[in-house]
């Protein structure tokens, strides 16, 4: 919102001005703020990392300039605040002290919490998992990396996360696979709304047009219960060659009617019900019998070594995936005149 001046001081006093006007257009115009974040990232002081730099400097700097942005997101009436961890990682752990690199981003993060909270912040805090570039391997590589981070340092009831589709894909996963181990995990939160070419191997940030990823998105967040502080950012930027003005506007029209449809289509195929009553009967074994008692804690594994020395070979037992069948299932759903 406002560049870095020749010192802190003088960039908050910037940052100020700025924030103030737009708590008066907000006013003005009732728009809102979605989340607020910090850019401890592209400066030279942090080409080893923010909160996990080797230099208690750079963290004592970095807790300061996340402190202004937090002050700044409850100015504005935000109702997120996420980390992005761009530089938070290694090139080589020759000379990496990793464990200590953790701690201190843990520690980081209870302090900015403790922090919001004392000043009024009722919102989420959100973590945004991107797994590399700039650096080799960035310690908040994908969801499930990150919840196991959050279980281990306790900020598994403060945290959810901001999922990013080009992230997702970096990773080597699908946007729908982030999204539903975040929200198996409890902590669905937020979208950066945007799409990445497979073909490539960075963080392209395009706007997403690809309706089977909006669908696909939306029903899971559909079957997470839909936002609750969150929402969709258009992390996104139009392609360098299209550089008429109005091609601005009509990248963001493009990525908000990507997702409404997908919207519709995701209520589309759970009213449908093809889907969701394949993947339960697929399950069925688990609701009687044998399978019943796993789940209620009743078979010990003495129990199955009798159950499965009784019924001999099980194969016959499978049923099939049938993905092809399911694709034109989705297809149907999405096309069907």
């Amino acid at each position: 919102m406002s560049p870095e001046f020749s010192n802190l001081t003088e960039t908050n006093e910037k940052l100020d001005v700025i924030t103030d006007l737009c708590k008066e257009m907000q006013d003005k115009t009732g728009i809102k703020l979605l989340w607020g974040t910090a850019k401890c990232f592209d400066h030279p002081r942090y080409m080893h990392g923010a909160g996990t730099s080797p230099s208690a400097d750079v963290f004592a700097y970095t807790a300061a300039q996340i402190k202004k942005a937090v002050e700044a997101t409850v100015k504005l009436g935000g109702t997120g605040y996420v980390f992005w961890g761009g530089r938070e990682g290694y090139e080589t752990l020759l000379n990496t002290n990793m464990g200590l690199e953790l701690d201190n981003m843990a520690r980081l993060m209870h302090m900015v919490v403790d922090y919001a909270r004392s000043i009024g912040y009722t919102g989420d805090f959100y973590i945004e998992p991107k797994p590399k570039e700039p650096t080799k391997h960035q310690y908040d590589f994908d969801v499930a990396t990150v919840v196991g981070f959050l279980r281990k340092y306790g900020l598994d009831k403060d945290f959810k996360m901001n999922v990013e589709a080009n992230h997702a894909t970096l990773a080597q996963h699908t946007f729908q696979h982030e999204l539903r181990v975040a929200r198996e995990n409890g902590v669905f939160g937020s979208i950066d709304a945007n799409q990445g070419d497979t073909l490539l191997g960075w963080d392209t940030d395009q706007f997403p047009t690809n309706v089977y990823d909006t669908a696909l998105c939306m029903y899971e967040v559909l079957k997470a219960g839909g936002f609750v502080n969150g929402g969709l950012n258009f992390d996104a930027k139009a392609r360098r060659g299209s550089f008429q003005p109005d091609d601005i506007f009509l990248s963001y029209i493009a990525g908000m009617d990507a997702f409404a449809l997908g919207l519709r289509i995701a209520y589309k195929m759970i009213e449908d019900g093809r889907i969701d009553k394949f993947v339960e009967d697929r399950y069925a074994s688990w609701t009687t019998g044998i399978g019943a008692d796993i789940i209620a804690g009743k078979a010990t594994i003495q129990d199955l070594e009798k159950y499965a020395l009784e019924k001999g070979e099980v194969v016959s037992s499978l049923s099939s995936g049938r993905q092809e069948y399911l694709e034109t299932v989705l297809n149907d759903i999405m096309f069907s005149l």
